[in-house]
């Protein structure tokens, strides 16, 4: 089956169901609420949206502690309410992809407490125990500092069951094929109610194997290509955002071989190396992290992004190069989080509306497909005195009426921002609306002009040497168009030479202003970049631009 690449030229959105918006005044957020803003997502230019887990749970992990796969947990709605959702969306030519999070399951779920019963139990090696204590039950912790152990003793078990995350969250067992089956069968289900792909909670420990003592964990990668082959088997277009914090050289194996595994993965390494360069002004980090994670197959492609859900994490960078980024971006103790990560939203982090338009328009650019964080196309911030990944989960800041035009009721399921520079006062989409040079108005720009520069997601590209460490040039060619983009890291501003190779590109075209350069008598076009500056150009005629896919 001939797969349609819509994920290639998307923009996702990342949104959390119960802090978006809250239509029956419960305080926390729902899918009328959801559905009453896609006029919003729509004018926004939005074109894919990623879900939050919205099923049934306890929610002592923001969603993720799952009791059941087959429904809408009733603070966010009902089926109905889901479905009815989806089918305006459809209409407002949005698609909408779920969180798929089968690494493990909220201890409440009935397989658990099932499981729990005795040895012999139908739902027992869904999960993996072990009869003794094992050696390594306080190594791999995901989040150090907090969670204190990865194997936990259940009294009515008699044994210690797996948790790679919170003791809460026990780990299902994948080496069992109708746990594989069932994880299928969770895919079919959402798929026949019109969800377009499923972004894959956690990927690297859903492949691993988890026995006791274990001093090697295999990861089974054909359990990833089995997962592409259902999908695809069900709905030919749908695909599979994973979410894997891994090396460049382990990149490949995700996507597999013949491009038949992940069709987008989330760029932790990228990522990383963008903060750091943001933080020193240097180019080449980010050039290298780029090249370092160079797609070869031409449907698998990057997802790129400033800011999610959890934290911003470090973790792969050098002691050295993550004290720069937390000096630049997290000085203070309580910034941080899990040894490795900063805990803010973007523009509190950068501190400028200047570097904010650099980050973003940086991150657009980027060979591969760009995921915005609900709330950072007005600039919100976050709030500290909430724990752990809390901070930046607040409510979308609407207007500047009670509760941030986010909900009527008294409590919300977190407090909105009502203190300081960030506060919905100042910062909410009603205002932004009626101011121009608005940062929601220049996202909108953004976006608009992602979705013509479709080079980006389907063209070859090449860093260009500027002469300048604190500039990076990127350059993309596809079906004769050539697309040039700068970006300056500095504080100050930068006049930068390059000669590029076409003939056509003798003219380049600003895209974003009413502006040309043209090359000298030797070829070369002189560009003045101010500080945290950038520009997007085209070679030559732009009527073109009307044939493109």
């Amino acid at each position: 089956m001939i797969q349609d690449l819509w994920y290639k030229n998307t923009v996702i959105y990342s949104l959390d169901l119960e802090t978006f918006m809250d239509l029956n005044g419960d305080g926390v957020g729902d899918f009328e609420g959801l559905t009453r803003r896609l006029d919003y997502l729509k004018a926004l230019g939005v074109d894919t949206v990623w879900l939050a887990p919205f099923q049934p749970t306890p929610n002592r992990d923001n969603g993720y502690d799952i009791k059941d796969y087959y429904g809408v947990d009733p603070r966010h709605g009902s089926s109905g309410n889901f479905v009815e959702f989806m089918q305006l969306a459809t209409k407002n030519g949005i698609k909408v992809i779920i969180d798929l999070v089968v690494n493990h399951t909220s201890d409440e779920h009935p397989w658990f407490q099932n499981a729990r019963t005795s040895e012999n139990a139908k739902y027992r090696n869904w999960y993996v125990w072990s009869k003794k204590k094992p050696s390594d039950w306080n190594k791999g912790m995901v989040f150090p500092g907090v969670q204190e152990s990865t194997w936990t003793y259940d009294k009515k078990a008699k044994a210690y069951y797996f948790h790679r995350f919170y003791n809460f969250q026990p780990d299902l067992n994948v080496d069992n094929v109708e746990v594989r089956e069932e994880m299928h069968r969770i895919m079919g289900y959402w798929l026949a109610l019109g969800v377009a792909g499923f972004r894959v909670d956690a990927v690297p420990f859903v492949l691993e194997t988890q026995e006791p003592e274990s001093t090697k964990r295999e990861k089974r990668f054909h359990f990833l290509k089995d997962m592409r082959r259902f999908l695809q088997w069900r709905r030919g277009d749908a695909i599979l955002l994973g979410e894997a914090n891994i090396t460049p050289e382990e990149t490949q194996k995700y996507f597999g071989e013949k491009g038949d595994g992940i069709h987008l993965m989330f760029n932790f390494h990228v990522n990383q190396y963008l903060f750091y360069s943001l933080a020193t002004g240097e180019a080449k980090p980010l050039a290298d992290a780029l090249e370092a994670t160079r797609v070869t197959f031409p449907g698998s492609q990057w997802a790129h992004f400033l800011r999610n859900h959890d934290e911003l994490d470090l973790g792969r960078l050098t002691e050295e190069e993550r004290q720069k980024v937390f000096e630049s971006f997290g000085p203070d103790e309580n910034m941080q989080l899990y040894e490795r990560g900063i805990r803010r939203r973007l523009s509190s982090m950068l501190g400028s509306r200047q570097r904010s338009e650099l980050a973003y328009s940086l991150m657009f650019s980027l060979p591969g497909t760009p995921v915005i964080r609900y709330g950072d196309e007005i600039g919100m911030g976050e709030n500290l005195k909430l724990k752990e990944r809390a901070a930046v989960r607040t409510p979308m800041q609407w207007t500047a009426n009670h509760q941030a035009g986010f909900s009527v009721a008294e409590e919300l399921i977190h407090p909105v921002i009502s203190e300081g520079p960030y506060a919905y006062d100042y910062i909410n989409v009603e205002t932004q609306r009626r101011e121009p040079d608005s940062l929601l108005n220049w996202m909108t720009t953004l976006i608009r002009l992602r979705h013509e520069c479709t080079e980006i997601g389907w063209g070859d590209w090449q860093i260009l040497d500027t002469g300048c460490p604190q500039v990076l040039g990127i350059h993309y060619c596809w079906q004769g168009s050539s697309l040039i983009i700068f970006h300056n890291l500095d504080e100050r501003a930068h006049e930068i030479e390059v000669k590029l190779q076409e003939e056509k590109e003798v003219q380049l075209i600003d895209l974003m202003k009413n502006s040309t350069s043209v090359a000298n008598e030797k070829g070369i076009h002189q560009i003045t970049l101010g500080a945290y500056g950038y520009k997007w150009f085209r070679a030559g005629d732009l009527s073109h631009l009307m044939h493109k896919r």
